[in-house]
């Protein structure tokens, strides 16, 4: 067995378990390493049984490597196949009918894998296209991307599409709406791109007057088509807990259903935004919707579940989620031809 896919595919099954962050980086290292590596150093390696002293690899990561060049399936490999269950009950028809995600992002900003990775594994689980949205240059902290950046990952998005079609990568970013209702790119580039998500990531315990302001400029712009995690919480998970900022949810909902920008159902189980009280009136005020993982790694690609779970719990209609429709649907809408 290739132990590089070994190793990856460790790594994606821990990510879809939500396990510790080092944990997945241990494998995905070492399989990086291992991928570097002539047939010649492979079987150097092997033969001495010395995986161990290599630099990126750590006993765990050698067991596997070693039974792997030996032609197994390494034991770890076989143990998380065999506990692999679903990750929740239910959302199965809402789930059937999404078309891709549009929420992603890659190792050019905060995500753990290249963008490549990310989009073969949106194929490989039936999806027709997958937008990728790393950050704007403002939040340096996710490694944004500078206007410079984002053309030139424009540009390998063109290159990505010539080989995976029919998939569609589409061209995205997650930009920050700022403190004066701002889009953190430039204006001409963001026209450019076939999905805009608007989120707020900074000073989120402003008060109510003051985010509502900042949403709902965001939303008003005509590059915003989707605003994402709306209230910013984390619930659970290793980065802490973090409360809902507070703002006029009657107000920015009114204003995605009047400028038609989708209200994004986050699928990521520690943020589960917006909460219930908040989804329910967004569906009664006929917001439009989009499902999406907001995947940092290509096992959380699968995430997307708990967001089509929560959505038909609620008795959404699949047509109101803009990721069920074709892509050419979607990419007129996104124009707002």
């Amino acid at each position: 067995m290739n132990p590089v896919l070994a190793l990856r595919e460790i790594g994606y099954l821990l990510e879809r378990s939500r396990a510790d962050t080092y944990r997945v980086r241990a494998y995905r290292g070492a399989a990086d390493v291992v991928s570097q590596m002539s047939e010649e150093e492979r079987r150097h390696h092997q033969e001495q049984r010395s995986w161990a002293k290599v630099s990126g690899v750590g006993p765990k990561t050698a067991t596997v490597i070693t039974q792997a060049m030996d032609g197994q399936v390494p034991e770890y490999l076989q143990k998380l196949r065999d506990e692999q269950q679903p990750l929740v009950e239910g959302g199965l028809n809402m789930r059937a009918a999404m078309k891709g995600d549009l929420h992603c992002h890659s190792s050019w900003s905060d995500g753990g894998s290249p963008l490549e990775e990310m989009m073969i594994t949106a194929q490989a689980l039936g999806h027709e296209y997958c937008a990728i949205t790393d950050h704007s240059p403002r939040l340096q902290v996710a490694r944004g991307l500078s206007a410079d950046r984002l053309r030139q990952q424009i540009s390998v998005v063109a290159d990505l599409n010539d080989t995976m079609a029919p998939f569609r990568c589409l061209r995205g970013i997650e930009v920050d709406i700022l403190e004066d209702g701002g889009l953190d790119q430039d204006d001409q580039l963001l026209a450019e791109l076939d999905v805009v998500v608007s989120s707020v990531h900074s000073k989120l315990r402003s008060d109510s007057e003051t985010m509502t302001h900042r949403m709902v400029g965001g939303i008003a712009n005509p590059r915003t088509n989707i605003l994402g995690h709306c209230t910013g919480r984390l619930i659970q998970g290793e980065r802490g807990l973090r409360p809902p900022s507070v703002f006029d949810a009657e107000v920015v909902f009114e204003a995605c259903r009047t400028f038609n920008v989708a209200v994004e159902i986050n699928s990521r189980p520690e943020r589960r935004d917006p909460p219930t009280r908040l989804l329910k009136m967004a569906m009664d005020m006929d917001c439009l919707f989009s499902i999406d993982t907001d995947a940092h790694a290509p096992g959380q690609l699968e995430f997307q579940i708990y967001g089509c779970q929560r959505a038909e719990e609620l008795g959404l209609d699949p047509d109101r989620v803009i990721n069920t429709w074709p892509v050419d649907k979607l990419l007129a809408w996104c124009a707002k031809a």
